[in-house]
């Protein structure tokens, strides 16, 4: 009787085993080839509008598992060369010493420290942002738009988030009048599970 008592009890506790949930912990890739990403920026023009871009090539990968939000991990390299704000002779002056210098500083770099979950799929994300020769912690303020499986048999997971960063705090001296002293970024990015 002892014997089938022990049995029962391992067997249960097997049982409860394979029913408890596993972590999702999961890397992905971000998906710039299918064009479901977009990194984005703006600032004031004078004060009276505003001018929009963004950068074309950029590449990136994350870590994410929705169970330790804590332990997510995001690190992306922008092209600063692919500078867009539909303007040939504007985005030429963008890439010119006055701004992002792109023959010294081709690249910059998103390196995250910390994940912080806010609540209701709120993120803060704070990193390493080095722009313009110029290494600095940020904030990027994020939202998860959703996750699930996509058609073509994977599986997918996407944030929008958004920061606004000081031109001078990372060496971009240009003076462009009293309202266009920041920038803002705004990111889109959609993952591939690897």
């Amino acid at each position: 009787m002892k014997k089938q008592l022990t049995k029962l009890a391992l067997t249960s506790a097997f049982a409860a085993a394979m029913f408890i949930p596993t972590a999702n912990a999961a890397d992905y890739v971000i998906d710039t080839k299918g064009a479901h990403a977009s990194i984005n920026f703006k600032i004031q023009h004078l004060g009276y509008s505003w001018l929009t871009g963004r950068f074309d090539k950029f590449s990136g990968n994350f870590s994410y598992d929705s169970n330790n939000i804590g332990a997510s991990k995001i690190e992306v390299n922008i092209d600063t060369s692919s500078v867009n704000s539909n303007h040939a002779e504007r985005d030429k002056h963008l890439k010119s010493d006055d701004f992002l210098d792109v023959s010294k500083f081709a690249n910059a770099k998103f390196v995250s420290d910390s994940v912080t979950d806010k609540g209701e799929g709120k993120l803060a994300i704070t990193g390493t942002l080095t722009l313009h020769g110029v290494s600095k912690k940020i904030t990027i303020d994020a939202q998860k738009t959703g996750e699930g499986k996509d058609p073509w048999g994977g599986y997918r997971v996407g944030f929008s988030g958004t920061t606004n960063i000081a031109l001078t705090d990372f060496a971009i001296e240009k003076n462009l009048g009293p309202a266009s002293k920041n920038v803002e970024l705004n990111l889109y990015i959609e993952g591939i599970k690897q």
